[in-house]
């Protein structure tokens, strides 16, 4: 993951992930997904995020996902 894409601070929001330059919880964009609302719409309500920061989170998310699944 790109080091500058997400950050935790203890002095913002209890030291949630958030994304980077921002007060966003990385935890709000798996919570909309999951609430089957659309990446559109999650960033309508957080412009602060950027697109390229949403997706690559989920691409990160996904490539993690694959490295740790087990093998069948």
């Amino acid at each position: 993951m790109e080091p500058t894409l997400v950050q935790r601070d203890p002095e913002v929001l209890s030291g949630a992930l958030c994304f980077a330059g921002t007060r966003v919880p990385v935890k709000n964009l798996f919570d909309y997904l999951e609430a089957s609302s659309s990446l559109e719409d999650f960033l309508h309500d957080f412009p602060t995020v950027t697109r390229h920061q949403a997706v690559a989170v989920l691409e990160a998310a996904r490539v993690r996902l694959g490295a740790d699944a087990p093998a069948a």
